[in-house]
């Protein structure tokens, strides 16, 4: 079975009101599963929202150095909550041959969530990554969890 992770929003410019020690946390699951996956030749993609970016804030719209990026990874870029919605992402997971698509990243209630139910549209078994998700609204990520399938890191180990 092919796997894709997917790496939502883990730029400086939606992290701001974020916790650092939250941050810090969320990105160790992120790089564990990255590493897993990666060892395994599975996809990993960062996806970057755009929405608003310019010459003058480009800087804060890059992945922050916490999350480890790889030359093999691939990079999506979006300017909609949806990650699928008027990008190339679901055309990119298809060439691969994904079926399980793992999802992590901020913002819980929006396009974490979003990406989601849009990879479940699109046929996509997708899983969230359990403490790999952020929000500024501590209930949003309760409330993921409790709505949505998760995944624990763990399991993805005994997958691979």
């Amino acid at each position: 079975m092919k796997i894709g992770f997917l790496i939502i929003d883990m730029q400086a410019v939606h992290l701001q009101d974020i916790d650092k020690k939250a941050i810090d946390r969320a990105c160790e699951y992120i790089n564990y599963v990255s590493d897993i996956l990666r060892s395994k030749n599975q996809v990993i993609i960062h996806v970057q929202d755009v929405e608003g970016i310019s010459e003058l804030n480009k800087d804060s719209f890059t992945t922050i150095p916490e999350v480890q990026m790889k030359d093999t990874d691939l990079v999506v870029t979006k300017q909609f909550s949806n990650a699928f919605w008027q990008t190339e992402l679901d055309q990119l997971l298809a060439e691969q041959g994904v079926e399980l698509l793992i999802i992590s990243g901020t913002a819980a209630e929006h396009c974490v969530l979003f990406t989601y139910n849009g990879a479940g549209e699109r046929g996509f078994k997708p899983v969230i990554l359990q403490n790999a998700v952020l929000s500024k609204h501590s209930d949003a990520i309760t409330s993921l969890y409790r709505d949505r399938n998760l995944i624990s890191h763990p399991a993805i180990s005994y997958l691979m």
